[in-house]
């Protein structure tokens, strides 16, 4: 099976990429704007009529794409997480390969839900902030695409290589400096903050079985449990042998106070800063992933606490 792949150097991409050539019967080629892909293209920029000569030579069998952008303005999600999208739907429809469509959404276009919920596929995806919409966006073109496609919409991946701003990255940075100066404190905020986090290479896994199946449509992936950042904090304290006290700052019903990682102050009461999660979801999101189960043959493998102790082990290394 010839599979072309989107995004292989992203933090979720470079863990597919590891999960398809893991398979003898996957003949990968890699494609984005590093050095090290197989072939260069930048899909926020590149017209689809050179995506569609390239798929046309190539002749895969499927595409996964692992591309897209987690931070910046409106204008920029929008250029590489739409308009990159629509390029591949388009080229996929000129090209006479006839790949079938892997595309990653994220939980974040569902929006906030209600606390003590399970979000299914069938729920109205009301993305609170420009990340969830230009992802919603992405995944409509892919639906109305008439391609042969399916949406995995990924929740929290966390694990090895998760990004240093992220929550669990900033999270394990905050411990690992209080560690090297011996502070016996650690002061954060934002920690009733509840998401369903899953393991990247669980997310490979997903990526590998929907390349296999002939499911459609949008399959969530996540563990389908929340998990509150504070007993995540609790957890990966434990992990790193942390025996100082974990103290917990209450923003109040205003702005959430200086969130996780940022350093300690005498105004650290008073200075807004900005949300510890800033993908729109208000305080809680779980995943209903009986679809994933039922029409993919998956299930989560890789529990929060060994995903904490990858996190870890490379915080600690971080010089």
């Amino acid at each position: 099976m010839r599979v072309l792949l989107i995004g292989a150097n992203g933090y979720l991409g470079r863990f597919v990429a590891d999960r398809l050539l893991a398979d003898p019967a996957v003949q990968l080629t890699a494609l984005g704007r590093g050095d090290d892909a197989d072939v260069r293209f930048d899909l926020a920029s590149g017209s689809p009529g050179a995506l569609t000569r390239f798929l046309d030579a190539v002749h895969p069998g499927v595409v996964v794409n692992c591309a897209g952008a987690t931070r910046g303005g409106a204008r920029e999600l929008t250029r590489h997480n739409t308009v990159a999208v629509a390029t591949v739907c388009e080229a996929l429809r000129r090209s006479g390969c006839g790949a079938r469509l892997v595309q990653i959404g994220c939980g974040a276009e569902y929006g906030p839900s209600q606390p003590g919920s399970s979000t299914a596929e069938d729920a109205v995806p009301r993305p609170g902030g420009p990340y969830g919409v230009s992802k919603l966006a992405a995944t409509e073109l892919v639906l109305g695409s008439g391609l042969d496609a399916v949406v995995l919409r990924v929740f929290s991946p966390c694990g090895p290589g998760t990004p240093a701003g992220s929550p669990l990255g900033r999270l394990a940075e905050a411990m690992r400096r209080a560690m090297q100066s011996g502070d016996g404190e650690l002061k954060l905020a934002g920690l009733g903050v509840q998401r369903d986090f899953i393991d990247v290479r669980d997310v490979a896994r997903a990526v590998h079985a929907a390349s296999l199946s002939a499911a459609q449509g949008v399959i969530n992936i996540g563990s389908g449990r929340a998990v509150r950042l504070r007993d995540a904090a609790s957890v990966l304290a434990r992990v790193a042998g942390y025996g100082g006290a974990l103290h917990e700052l209450d923003g109040g019903p205003g702005p959430v106070r200086p969130s996780i990682g940022h350093p300690r102050s005498e105004t650290e009461h008073t200075a807004p800063a900005a949300y510890p999660y800033p993908d729109g979801c208000g305080s809680w999101q779980q995943a209903d992933v009986r679809t994933a189960r039922d029409r993919l043959g998956w299930r989560p493998r890789i529990n929060l606490e060994e995903s904490l102790a990858d996190i870890w082990m490379e915080a600690a290394c971080r010089i």
